[in-house]
């Protein structure tokens, strides 16, 4: 007792003399002035008595005021614990006005936008959910109705916790002319298609709002689980399938919308509304983050999920010294998931460790959720076991910046929020659960891409050049890709040697890469695909070739959307469902100039044809036993569809058949089949054929390997078949290109005036005047340029038309008499 009473009265000292030390800064070059006078006093002559009295009565002066602060500490904690933990800042409060408000704006403005809002948000979740009823589902029809909720019936109410100030509202949504249209595939026993009209919708709970980052957002959530009812109509789709109630359809749809709830916006989980100053109406379609796991802190064995000791002891007991030399001894890993991209770190020991692990992660869309799993390593085990979680989540705002937000101590709130890419966000974020430990991340949101096809990335906003992508068509234009490397490419089997190769699919065209060695391949291979248009992303699968059957060692996606022409995208693109690699790649878009001059327009003649020669083909793969195959093609051309005959026993067909189709711009695929009287026939490849920009009437020879095989090739002749009226139409089109060119150019330069503008760059603008005058003085000749030809056209039509006149005795003779 007695040494405890000593250790207590010497840590009070020390927190006093540290106080003194913070109020009296100057009180360290006292001390020795002090100790001068005292060895003067000592030595050399005496002071009065009254000088040690005065340094006693200011210490005694200086504690007490010590003393008052503890005190008044105390007293502000136990004010903030008692009062505003337990009471509300504000009474109820009723909420007629926003009703009332809410009646009025609802049928012209919030229905139609919330509509097309949630309509994305269901057909992407209809991709991911599955009946056993329902073999496949899509949305055909969205409208919420007219009948807008009800907010507050019982009020509202803030509160308080800690420093975070909550809102409380009730939630009452009877929406009974709501109209929602699936289209059903049903499946077995069922047979055909089924409508599902969902016209009414029920949901009724409480909301809470936290107003977060000073303002700039809010976060929101049901307090519970709300109470969902969803009214079904059925119809049929079919004949073969009546009109009655599918058997759990209802069921089923109230299900998915309650864990879709539960999952993303039922406290804890939260969803975030930003408050952006300024609304740059730039919709992000994909992002790159930088995500580092710097290190936990407070990990223990009793505490963690999943653990014995934790369902053995209170975890509010004192540990032994066994607990800690097991806390010692723990081995942890976190794993990053991002969608269908995880990462793990590497395995480091302690209650307290530090990984310091980098990965490059991809965002698809404006928002993303980042979860952070823990697991230990068992030594005498090949398995790992799971232990906790958390996550931050990460949202574009569209001012150009960013949010990041994640659930804090006793469910509180953690937010951040940068104005720009490339800063970094260092946040420490609990595990799920009771004194489960912590984790801390740091972030580094580096680019944003964007629909319109600029990208902000480290504080600097590039801008496309030709302004919205609305502005160029989604057809005629070439995506060219070019595979550059790989690195970090994991095979589970480390003693195999790795031969990956990489396969790529943009719509109906499937490319594949040569065989690279190594986990660090070099290809510097270039494909190039017709852009598609809507938001078609381009999927990557990377492969390990093996002598029987290739493993696949990750796939990826990238989207094509909002990219500009002369510029090169170039990313490190990370695989999915692998701990490791990463592929780089380089994407281009490029306008090509056909013949015609039509930019690119896919558009056909209207009275051309295309004529196909389906020659020969060679080294085809062995579909039969005898290893031969007896070969055809079938050719699909929009809805047409032909076919060659079929060449028997060979692997080298001979077929010198010529096909002809009208010509309307429809895709041109060849599929060489394998012939078989009584089984199914076989796809032996298939190859898609480019023809929209070949010169009209001139024959293209060309050699098309065939894709989805290892080896094949086909040969073939193709011509554009174009009347000689047509032909002489199109010789004033180059005088089109050129306007198109100088408007994209005056575009560029407006779009880039406004840039510099914006920066206060001087020079850059005295420069770009000086650009924009030049390109108006070529705008002024070339519009000299067609008045001129304007008026040799019109002297060329009277010349015509004269020689017409003198032609036609009869017009000539009706004229004289006139």
């Amino acid at each position: 007792m007695g040494k405890r009473k000593r250790r207590g009265f010497i840590e009070d000292a020390m927190e006093f003399f540290n106080y003194v030390m913070e109020e009296k800064p100057f009180l360290p070059y006292y001390i020795p002035l002090v100790l001068l006078a005292w060895a003067i006093e000592r030595w050399v002559f005496s002071f009065s008595n009254w000088v040690p009295l005065v340094v006693a009565v200011w210490a005694t002066i200086q504690y007490g005021s010590y003393q008052r602060e503890i005190l008044v500490e105390d007293l502000n904690k136990k004010w903030k614990r008692v009062i505003l933990n337990t009471s509300p800042i504000t009474p109820v409060e009723p909420c007629e006005w926003l009703n009332r408000m809410l009646v009025e704006i609802w049928p012209n403005y919030l229905a139609s936008k919330l509509s097309k809002r949630f309509s994305s948000i269901v057909q992407r979740r209809l991709k991911h959910i599955k009946s056993r009823i329902i073999e496949m589902i899509e949305l055909q029809e969205f409208s919420l109705g007219s009948c807008p909720p009800t907010l507050g019936l019982q009020g509202t109410r803030w509160s308080t916790s800690g420093d975070q100030r909550i809102m409380r509202i009730g939630v009452d949504w009877d929406a009974n002319d709501m109209s929602i249209l699936l289209l059903a595939k049903v499946a077995k026993p069922f047979i055909g298609t089924a409508r599902i009209v969902i016209n009414s919708l029920h949901i009724k709970g409480d909301i809470l709002l936290m107003p977060v980052l000073n303002g700039r957002a809010v976060l929101y959530s049901f307090v519970s689980v709300p109470e969902v009812r969803i009214g079904v109509a059925f119809g049929s789709g079919s004949q073969s399938l009546p009109a009655t109630e599918l058997p759990g359809v209802s069921s089923w749809l109230v299900k998915v919308f309650t864990d879709t709830l539960v999952k993303t916006m039922v406290e804890p989980r939260r969803h975030c509304y930003s408050l952006p100053a300024v609304e740059l109406r730039k919709k992000a379609v994909g992002g790159i983050i930088h995500v580092t796991v710097l290190s936990a802190n407070k990990l223990s064995k009793s505490s963690l999920r999943g653990s014995p000791s934790r369902r053995q002891q209170n975890p509010s007991s004192d540990k032994s010294s066994e607990d800690y030399s097991a806390d010692n001894d723990l081995l942890t890993f976190v794993e990053v998931e991002l969608g269908e991209l995880t990462r793990r770190t590497n395995e480091e020991s302690g209650s307290s460790p530090r990984w310091d692990s980098t990965f490059n992660m991809v965002l698809h869309g404006e928002s993303g959720t980042l979860r952070f799993h823990l697991y230990a390593c068992n030594p005498s085990s090949v398995k790992y076991d799971y232990l906790a979680s958390c996550e931050i989540k990460v949202k574009y705002v569209t001012d150009d910046s960013t949010t990041f937000w994640a659930i804090g101590p006793n469910s509180g709130v953690i937010a951040k929020h940068v104005d720009s890419c490339g800063k970094e966000v260092e946040m420490v974020v609990p595990f799920e659960g009771d004194d489960a430990g912590e984790l801390t991340v740091k972030l580094v949101l580096k680019e944003w891409q964007f629909s319109d096809g600029s990208q902000s990335l480290n504080n600097l906003r590039v801008r496309s050049l030709y302004g919205s992508s609305n502005f160029l068509s989604k057809t005629g234009r070439k995506i060219n890709v070019t595979v550059v490397e790989g690195k970090d490419l994991y095979v589970k089997d480390r003693t195999r040697k790795l031969d990956p190769y990489v396969k790529l699919q943009y719509g109906k065209v499937l490319q594949k890469t040569r065989t690279a060695h190594g986990s660090d391949p070099i290809w510097n291979q270039k494909f190039e695909f017709d852009e598609i248009g809507g938001d078609e992303c381009l999927t990557i699968k990377c492969y390990n070739q093996e002598s029987f059957s290739d493993d696949n060692i990750g796939s990826a996606r990238v989207n094509l959307e909002g990219l500009v022409e002369g510029s090169v995208r170039d990313v490190w693109v990370p695989l999915e469902k692998v701990s490791s690699g990463e592929l780089r790649l380089q994407i281009e878009a490029v306008r090509v100039e056909d013949h015609e001059g039509s930019r690119g327009s896919t558009n056909g003649s209207g009275n051309g044809w295309i004529e196909l020669v389906l020659i020969e083909a060679k080294d085809l793969v062995a579909a039969d036993l005898r290893g031969t195959s007896d070969p055809y093609v079938r050719v699909h051309y929009g809805n047409l569809k032909k076919r060659t005959k079929v060449m028997y026993r060979t692997l080298n067909p001979q077929w010198n058949q010529t096909l002809e189709f009208p010509d309307d711009g429809s895709q041109l695929i060849l599929y060489v089949k394998d012939h078989n009287a009584l089984l199914p026939t076989s796809n032996i490849g298939d190859c898609v054929v480019e023809y929209q920009r070949l010169p009209p009437n001139e024959r293209s020879d060309k050699w098309i390997p065939l894709q989805g095989v290892k080896r094949g090739e086909i040969h073939i002749q193709i011509t554009r078949k174009v009347p000689d009226l047509m032909r002489k139409s199109l010789d004033s089109e180059p005088s089109m290109t050129r306007a198109y060119q100088i408007s994209g150019q005056m575009k560029h330069m407006m779009a880039k005036f406004q840039s510099l503008i914006e920066e206060g760059n001087l020079e850059g603008l005295s420069t770009t005047l000086s650009e924009l005058d030049n390109l108006e003085d070529v705008q002024e000749e070339y519009m000299v340029q067609l008045e001129t030809e304007q008026m040799l056209l019109l002297n060329k039509i009277k010349e015509l038309g004269q020689e017409i006149l003198n032609s036609s005795p009869s017009i000539s003779r009706r004229q004289s008499g006139n």
